[in-house]
């Protein structure tokens, strides 16, 4: 992209705080206002279709600071599963998952939230990742960024602030990598060019932030208008409080709600290393982090996109090693000169038995890596779904819920199956090839309640 003389004179100004390196600072848990789901309460309860679980999450973080609600949380699905299947296509899997509805929602980590539940309430943030737990997903996501000052925190990215965040309404856009500039007119001229990091900021300065719905307009001409572009088929409706957390809050809320933890390290954004912190220490901390918070090896789940932070787990930490998620698409593993394609290896960066070799025992590629079509337009699994199973490799796969209505396609995580799908319902058909045929350990969703309702029916635990 190319930036102003402004923005490239502010690239050369980035403070350079030193770091206070694996710094130990007291838990801020000021866990705010009520966290809501998709629905008001009370539609979920008059809702005929919906159940609510008399299983309970104990204990549970009370919705307002530091102390434990008078009453555990109860599971729902909420409607949209109950939507999902009415839209399905007449068959078998539809009077299967109709005669679930009366089920009783349970807990289950074949779903695993992505983000918290982002379909609709701000990702990484206090209301988000509480509405998962409620949903039944049993496996929490943390993308873990870090601060000017050496905290871990939960962004999608490093450099994601401008966009999942109202720190563009704060003083702290000052402190942007790429400010905001407004003309002599008061036009905003650099809207394509934004960009504000974690390590732009010291974790206290993060903390006054207010978590948003992930969008930005990159071709206005004011603030107000670059901030507020949520995509219509979401919503603002649950983002009014927004509340961010660091890692070390984030581990404690997801202890309080009986969940596992799957943290996905990022790539940093600055040249490492940054102030003296190496990305040796980066992948240490992270997994310092939750030893110091007293969590088994067992019920972490430490991923990334960089299979060198998978390697460096897996010599230096075996126990929490042993369950690391090497991360895949086609932006990581397509080999030189190649377009990826799920069933021709010669386009694939790593062959499977070298991944397995080198001692990884889970991938996680998109569902649309996994899943292809035969000449009917029925999903399949692909070459290479067929490939990782029988080198026993543990697959898991991200993240649905996460696009538009299907009638349109679907966008990226559908990629190259519009025969299969063109309604809203086939995605939950897409969950059975997933769930049955290509057999994925678990899925991560934007909205948990979906994988939960099909995982409940078929008794996946």
């Amino acid at each position: 992209m190319t930036m102003s003389d402004n923005s490239v004179a502010r690239l050369n100004q980035i403070k350079n705080p030193s770091f206070k390196a694996f710094k130990q600072i007291n838990m801020i848990m000021a866990l705010t206002a009520a966290s809501t789901l998709s629905m008001a309460a009370d539609d979920i309860r008059t809702t005929t279709l919906t159940q609510t679980s008399h299983q309970t999450i104990k204990p549970s973080l009370k919705q307002s600071p530091k102390t434990l609600p008078a009453k555990p949380q109860a599971y729902t699905y909420g409607v949209r599963p109950f939507y999902l299947v009415n839209d399905m296509d007449a068959g078998p899997l539809k009077d299967e998952l109709m005669s679930c509805s009366a089920q009783t929602p349970s807990k289950t980590d074949f779903s695993i939230a992505h983000r918290g539940a982002p379909l609709q309430l701000p990702e990484h943030t206090y209301d988000s990742y509480l509405a998962s737990a409620q949903m039944g997903a049993g496996i929490l996501e943390c993308d873990v960024a870090f601060t000017n000052d050496g905290e871990l925190v939960c962004r999608h990215a490093q450099d994601d602030l401008h966009t999942t965040t109202n720190i563009l309404a704060t003083p702290l856009a000052e402190q942007c990598t790429v400010p905001p500039i407004i003309d002599a007119n008061g036009v905003l001229t650099n809207a394509d060019s934004i960009e504000c990091r974690t390590s732009d900021i010291s974790v206290n300065e993060f903390k006054t932030l207010t978590g948003k719905m992930d969008a930005a307009d990159k071709t206005a001409t004011n603030l107000n208008d670059y901030m507020n572009a949520t995509a219509a088929w979401r919503t603002d409706l649950y983002s009014q409080n927004g509340q961010v957390l660091t890692l070390k809050e984030h581990i404690q809320l997801a202890q309080s709600l009986g969940m596992k933890h799957t943290p996905e390290l990022k790539s940093p954004a600055v040249t490492m290393p940054f102030n003296g912190y190496s990305v040796d220490a980066y992948r240490q901390q992270l997994i310092d982090t939750y030893k110091d918070a007293g969590v088994a090896a067992s019920d972490v789940f430490a991923q990334s996109f960089n299979i060198e932070d998978v390697d460096y787990w897996i010599k230096h930490e075996p126990d929490f090693g042993a369950n690391a998620i090497y991360l895949i698409d086609d932006s990581n593993e397509t080999a030189t000169g190649k377009t990826f394609d799920n069933n021709d290896p010669t386009t694939w960066k790593h062959s499977l038995t070298n991944i397995k070799a080198r001692g990884i025992k889970t991938i996680a590629p998109p569902p649309w890596i996994l899943v292809t079509t035969d000449a009917t337009g029925k999903m399949i699994p692909s070459a290479y779904a067929k490939q990782a199973k029988a080198l026993n490799l543990d697959i898991v796969t991200w993240s649905l819920e996460r696009s538009e209505p299907l009638a349109t396609g679907g966008g990226w995580y559908y990629t190259d199956l519009d025969k299969a799908i063109n309604n809203d319902g086939d995605m939950m058909t897409y969950i059975d090839v997933l769930a049955q045929d290509v057999g994925v350990k678990g899925i991560f969703s934007d909205w948990p309640a979906t994988v939960t309702y099909y995982a409940n029916c078929k008794g996946l635990s």
